[in-house]
């Protein structure tokens, strides 16, 4: 099995992380490596790890990282018919993929065990097939749709801007940073709005949305969400909709009933017995979901803004075989 490695420079939480990354990387001429620092030199990177028939693909990095690598592959297709099996890394900032697939903390001793796992022919007891979402949101080469594995709008999109935002002058985070800096800013966003607060970063997002040709409610939104993972971060699970569907949606309409005392059973994914769509609250699992709305969204942190007057389709048809590292 051929190993291939996707080297963000500019991932993870210190140059002495990709230091040891790269000093291994550099030792070991048997793994094939390549180095990303800007999203503008993925697609010849990548092209050349397909060139050398890389069967598992290590992706060192973060959440946007795996996202720009999941578009490259199922969009671009830059791999051909041939998907690779994906291994992420806890290599980011945010490491939400990663983390819902088990990683090891320690990007580093993550890729050593998966290297031992292959040479042993090991490596299919770590293999774990997942669906991939499929954003599609403007027109055009320069709008082709997004790959990953979560999308989300209203107060986490801006928690998300908010938090990409409070970098000094040379880039250096001010406050907590990562996944604890992404909770911390959204929890008091959320707090904000149980106060009853919709002004500023809070005023909700007016969105029309159909769930699998369903129009379900058309009006003013907080939380508009999308994932195919099993968990988001800090263990949060907001999904607690039924259905055969691959794409786990959520949406918290304003006003919402009591959504204060909504919350804890909200991010655990066991919401109480009046938490339903007639109090603003819808979750299901579905095929297909369609957003008519013209404010901005993420996918695994990156930040998008639609076409005007184009909707955004969410669907979850492709499949990914990840390998835990």
């Amino acid at each position: 099995m051929r190993i291939g490695v996707v080297n963000n420079l500019r991932a993870g939480k210190s140059q002495e992380q990709v230091s040891r990354m790269l000093g291994f990387l550099r030792s070991h001429p048997d793994v094939l490596h390549v180095e990303t620092e800007t999203a503008d030199v993925m697609p010849e990177a990548l092209a050349e790890l397909a060139r050398q028939e890389v069967d598992c693909l290590v992706v060192n990095g973060g959440d946007g990282t795996l996202q720009y690598v999941l578009t490259e592959i199922l969009g671009s297709g830059v791999f051909g018919d041939r998907v690779p099996l994906v291994a992420p890394l806890r290599a980011g900032r945010t490491n939400m993929s990663a983390m819902d697939l088990v990683a090891d903390s320690d990007p580093l001793r993550g890729l050593e065990s998966l290297i031992e796992c292959a040479e042993d022919g090991r490596i299919a007891e770590r293999v774990e097939p997942r669906r991939v979402l499929r954003v599609s949101y403007g027109y055009g080469i320069q709008r082709a749709a997004q790959y990953g594995m979560f999308f989300g709008a209203g107060i986490i999109k801006r928690a998300i801007e908010l938090n990409h935002r409070l970098f000094d002058k040379e880039g250096q985070r001010m406050v907590v940073e990562g996944v604890p800096g992404a909770t911390l800013v959204t929890a008091g966003l959320l707090g904000r709005a149980i106060t009853g607060d919709k002004s500023g970063i809070l005023t909700p997002d007016k969105i029309q949305i159909l769930l699998d040709g369903e129009a379900v409610h058309q009006g003013e939104f907080r939380v508009v969400m999308a994932s195919t993972l099993s968990r988001l971060f800090s263990r949060m699970r907001p999904f607690w909709g039924q259905g055969p569907g691959g794409v786990r949606f959520t949406s918290i309409a304003a006003p919402s009933k009591n959504i204060g005392r909504a919350s804890l059973g909200l991010i655990r994914g066991k919401p109480a017995d009046w938490v339903t769509p007639e109090n603003g609250y819808t979750s299901r699992n579905v095929e297909r979901a369609e957003l008519r709305m013209n404010c901005g969204f993420t996918v695994d942190g990156e930040l998008w803004q639609p076409d005007p007057d184009r909707s955004i389709e969410l669907s979850a048809e492709r499949v990914v075989h990840f390998v835990r590292a």
